[in-house]
């Protein structure tokens, strides 16, 4: 601990002098983060070191299982920052990350595993939907594909209660808001990506067309031409 602690001094020393010009402008000039990723707290998962960010160009919410709650009057801390990045600052990306071999998805598979962590496993409902999908929708797959399974399928899952806070429902009918979802593979350190088109996951590489869960363009349920001519 007093290792990680003392690398502190380092970044007073070394990497704050390097970079002073950089950090002199955000002290000045405030934030204006390129993209909002909602990932997992998971350690070996690090959303900067992944996306090689620099200070200022990632706005980041991490939480146990990378969940996103359906929006609700009730605060919570992943709902604020959903509605500040979007509404305060402006993103126009919105980035939710999973992971393989990840601890909140392998207790989903194992539920038993949280009889003394009552707080996780009330925090778990929200991948319901994923659970349920992995259970019932793949057959004839062993525990470890399962976990990689509900991760996945956990990601779609929380794009969908993304949608249902207003600040985002909004920014997506104006055709402001792109919706991503990843999966990093820890053990091959690769990065897919959610194809809305196909509604799987396709690795992402330099020379393709970056997948996008939700691509950004103006929606309208309704026709207000129609709306005229019936009244």
């Amino acid at each position: 601990m007093n290792e990680l602690i003392g690398r502190v001094f380092h970044f007073e020393k070394q990497v704050f002098p390097s970079n002073i010009d950089l950090y002199s402008k955000l002290a000045t000039d405030g934030q204006s983060p390129k993209a909002l990723m909602i990932s997992c707290a998971d350690s070996r998962v690090v959303p900067e070191h992944i996306m090689q960010a620099q200070p200022g160009d990632l706005f980041v919410c991490r939480n146990a299982g990378n969940i996103v709650p359906p929006f609700a009057t009730a605060n919570g801390g992943v709902s604020s920052t959903v509605e500040y990045a979007v509404l305060a600052l402006g993103v126009r990306d919105i980035i939710v990350c999973g992971h393989s071999d990840c601890g909140a998805m392998k207790a989903l598979v194992h539920p038993e595993s949280l009889e003394t962590m009552p707080n996780v496993a009330a925090w778990l409902r929200h991948s319901s939907a994923a659970q349920r999908v992995a259970t019932e929708g793949y057959s004839d797959v062993d525990d470890n594909q399962r976990v990689r399974i509900v991760a996945m399928e956990n990601i779609v899952a929380q794009i969908a209660h993304l949608r249902t806070h207003p600040s985002v429902a909004l920014g997506i009918a104006r055709g402001e808001i792109s919706l991503h979802g990843w999966f990093v593979d820890i053990h091959a350190g690769a990065v897919l990506g959610l194809d809305g088109a196909t509604g799987r996951f396709v690795p992402m590489r330099d020379d393709r067309t970056l997948p996008v869960a939700l691509a950004a363009s103006p929606r309208r349920a309704a026709d207000t031409q129609s709306l005229a001519a019936a009244e």
